[in-house]
């Protein structure tokens, strides 16, 4: 630690010692504290020099001899002065601090040495493995089929869906709960969304099916567009075209469930910007629905009127309510 750049931290206009001080104190912790002490004792030398000068001052007023020029230079003799000072035998504060501050060297011993134990770069530490455990294998089986029965858990009840519902209360009980769940991300009212899908298929009656009758689950009427990239199906709708209901054939999306139908309509919302109005309104059904067909989503001119007649009939109401206080 004694080399030359070290030394130079006791040239008062040298810094480069003081950064040779501070990459050293990484590789001998004892002679880094040994230097800082005696850093710490120049500079309550120095401090000393300061107050006896002030003294002097007074007496030195009116002294042609006295500029500030002459204050600088005996400022920076000053500086070395306690610097070289406290080099050699100095006052003893900095033996005092080695003393006392040396005990407390982490990862060095009493005697600044370093401990065998200390880790001082990343390549200390130990990196095997440690064993694994025996029945590990096995438990990463029941994992397995902890996880297998989830899933066929979630295949059954998706199996039990019915395709086609008997009555508006079949359909609300069926359909509602998955609502609530889809609510939860989205805060569009569960009941607007059953009372949408009510009219869009006729309480399930009238389902969107295929030429080969194949089932879509569509809820909602959602078309297959150039974005849509799952599956669909054609069949001949109803459009109206300036106030005139006209038949036309369409592409409709298709869903492995009535689950992925309600995701996909809060993502058809919230992928096309002029939806947005529509919602910042989700906790207001009655105004939801209003601004749904102000933003063209139908084109039925009583779309928005209809949803909220169905959502506030007696039937849906009841079940929302029974359903909520059973939980």
């Amino acid at each position: 630690m004694q080399d030359y750049q070290l030394q130079q931290a006791r040239i008062y206009t040298d810094f480069s010692g003081l950064n040779a001080l501070k990459n050293g104190a990484r590789d001998d912790k004892q002679a880094a504290l040994e230097e800082v002490a005696r850093q710490f004792e120049s500079i309550f030398l120095s401090e000393m020099l300061k107050s006896m000068r002030k003294a002097g001052d007074v007496l030195a007023e009116g002294n042609y001899l006295n500029s500030s020029q002459s204050e600088f230079y005996r400022d920076m003799f000053d500086s070395q002065m306690s610097l070289t000072m406290s080099g050699g035998q100095g006052t003893g504060l900095a033996d005092a601090l080695v003393r006392q501050l040396g005990k407390d060297i982490p990862g060095a011993d009493k005697e600044g040495a370093p401990l065998a134990s200390h880790k001082a770069v990343l390549a200390d530490y130990e990196r095997s493995m440690p064993p694994l455990s025996p029945r590990l294998p096995e438990r990463l089986e029941k994992v397995a089929e902890v996880a297998a029965d989830k899933r066929s858990e979630a295949a059954a009840e998706a199996r039990v869906m019915p395709e086609q519902f008997e009555s508006p209360e079949h359909f609300i009980r069926t359909l509602l709960p998955v609502a609530e769940s889809i609510s939860e991300d989205t805060g569009i009212d569960p009941k607007l969304m059953v009372a949408q899908a009510a009219l869009e298929t006729g309480w399930g009656k009238h389902m969107i099916r295929g030429d080969g009758s194949q089932h879509s689950y569509n809820l909602f009427g959602i078309k297959a567009d150039s974005r849509w990239e799952g599956d669909a199906v054609t069949i001949t709708t109803t459009e109206f075209r300036e106030g005139v209901p006209m038949k036309e054939r369409a592409d409709f999306r298709a869903y492995p469930d009535y689950e992925s139908s309600f995701r996909d309509y809060v993502a058809f919302l919230e992928s096309n910007p002029r939806y947005r109005d529509v919602l910042a309104s989700a906790d207001q059904p009655d105004v939801f629905a209003r601004k749904l067909q102000e933003a063209g989503y139908a084109t039925d001119p009583q779309y928005g009127e209809k949803i909220n007649r169905i959502m506030n009939r007696d039937s849906l109401m009841t079940l929302s309510v029974n359903d909520g206080a059973g939980e």
